[in-house]
Formats: structure tokens, C-alpha cells, sequence
């Protein structure tokens, strides 16, 4: 009685298996047959909501104004950045961010400072949560 409700909770039951698909078998036969042998519609594989393609993040330390470029197409090709300026010039630094700020805007990403010369620019499928320049006027507060 009770494998009976579970058989049908999970959408196998007696009567879904009728004595004409199993003419010389008795019941403690029908028992060794797999699950998957059995045709059920509503089950769906956990890697069919996933995509194929993965998410990458990808980490950068621009050097000269050039490389703007490279991260540019590397947002343009769905990845997040993460842009280090600290082996760069303050005024070419500005140039980069404002270069990217331009890429950003027009993909309808976002870009946000994450540290000191820090960045972090995302294409629009990737969400963000948090902001670390909080905490990191917290501790300057603090000390």
C-alpha cells in the first residue's frame, strides 16, 4: 500500500503498468525492472538549465592607454573585468576608466571602484551586490 502512494507520488504506479505489457511476469519480476526504462515526460535533467558557455571574470593591469582596448572587447565578449591602475599613471588611469565608463554605457553594464586604483566593470548579465568602498571608509574612520 504505502510503495504504492510513493510509486505514484514519483508518477510510477500498478496502474500505469498494466499485466498486457508484462504477460508472463508476476509482480516480484516487474519490481527488477530500472526506473529509467519507464517512459515519464515530466522529468528534466539539472544540466538543461545551465549554460553551456560559463561566466568568466576577468583580471587586468592596464599598462599603457592601448590596452583599453583589450579590456573593451573583453566586456564586449560578456566578461566581467577587474581593472588594477596601480602600475599606471594617474592621468592614464583617468583616460582608461573613462574609455571603459564609454563601453560600459553603451552595453548598459555598470562599473564600480572596488579598491584603491581598483575597478570592476561587468557586462548587464552579471549582478553585483554590496559595495566594498564602504567598508573601506569604515576602516579609514576607524583608524
Amino acid at each position: 500500500m504505502a510503495f504504492d502512494k510513493l510509486g505514484r507520488f514519483f508518477g510510477i504506479s500498478n496502474d500505469d503498468l498494466s499485466n498486457d505489457e508484462y504477460p508472463t511476469q508476476d509482480k516480484e519480476d516487474r519490481d527488477d525492472i530500472p526506473l529509467n526504462s519507464i517512459n515519464r515526460d515530466n522529468v528534466v535533467s539539472i544540466k538543461s538549465g545551465l549554460n553551456s558557455s560559463k561566466s568568466k571574470i576577468v583580471l587586468y593591469e592596464p599598462r599603457v592607454y592601448s590596452d583599453a582596448k583589450d579590456v573593451a572587447q573583453n566586456l564586449l565578449n560578456n566578461k566581467a573585468v577587474v581593472i588594477n591602475f596601480s602600475r599606471m599613471e594617474d592621468s592614464s588611469a583617468r583616460r582608461i576608466v573613462d574609455f571603459i565608463t564609454g563601453t560600459v554605457y553603451a552595453l548598459n553594464g555598470e562599473i564600480q571602484r572596488i579598491g584603491d586604483k581598483i575597478f570592476l566593470a561587468t557586462p548587464p548579465k552579471f549582478v553585483t551586490d554590496g559595495k566594498i568602498s564602504d567598508l573601506v571608509d569604515k576602516k579609514d574612520n576607524l583608524s
